[in-house]
């Protein structure tokens, strides 16, 4: 290969790349979108195949896009980086299903059970079952058969991208449901009757 061609093609591959991460900026931006499916990135970018692959190696190698997962990626400058990208990632990897944190992260957010969980997050989903180490946290999936006109309206929704929280009873519920160790609760703040703020 010759040195020209050679200086040429880097070129090229810095200009697409800064392109990209143009477009992810404005996505960032204008919509809060800063977690895609591999999928979703086709849309954006404009590409797809072989040419997307490339794309999306380059921007991982230049430290723009984390793989989160499996055919998820998020944008790593994005303003909205926080508590909720772990929710989003999770809502990713159960595309199309109902996804609710509960379960421990639940209780422990209502106080129920002292325990709080480190860099977990228990999520209940009308999807698969499942466990995810990314670099966010850990995503732990439990499979709920329920409908979802049953289940909805015992979710609370909450702003800045995290999944609906599931009721304090909801949650103990759901504890039961999959046999879960019940020890930790604090029976007398489970039958408080809290809002959620």
């Amino acid at each position: 290969m010759n040195m020209r061609f050679y200086i040429y093609s880097c070129t090229l591959i810095c200009m697409k790349r800064s392109e990209a991460i143009d477009q992810l900026r404005e996505m960032d931006a204008k919509y809060s979108c800063y977690v895609y499916c591999k999928n979703e990135l086709a849309v954006v970018l404009g590409e797809q195949g072989q040419k997307l692959n490339r794309t999306l190696s380059s921007l991982v190698s230049a430290k723009a896009l984390v793989r989160a997962a499996r055919g998820v990626y998020v944008f790593a400058y994005s303003s909205h980086l926080g508590e909720g990208t772990l929710h989003q990632v999770a809502k990713r990897l159960r595309s199309g299903e109902l996804v609710w944190e509960s379960l421990e992260s639940a209780l422990s957010r209502w106080n129920v059970i002292s325990q709080i969980p480190v860099d977990r997050v228990t999520f209940m989903t009308t999807g698969r079952e499942g466990e995810f180490h990314t670099p966010y946290g850990v995503i732990e999936f439990t499979h709920c058969k329920l409908s979802w006109d049953r289940i909805l309206p015992n979710l609370i929704a909450r702003d800045d991208g995290l999944t609906p929280l599931a009721s304090k009873q909801w949650a103990y519920r759901d504890l039961k449901a999959v046999g879960r160790n019940l020890d930790l609760v604090d029976m007398d703040e489970l039958e408080d009757d809290d809002d959620w703020n």
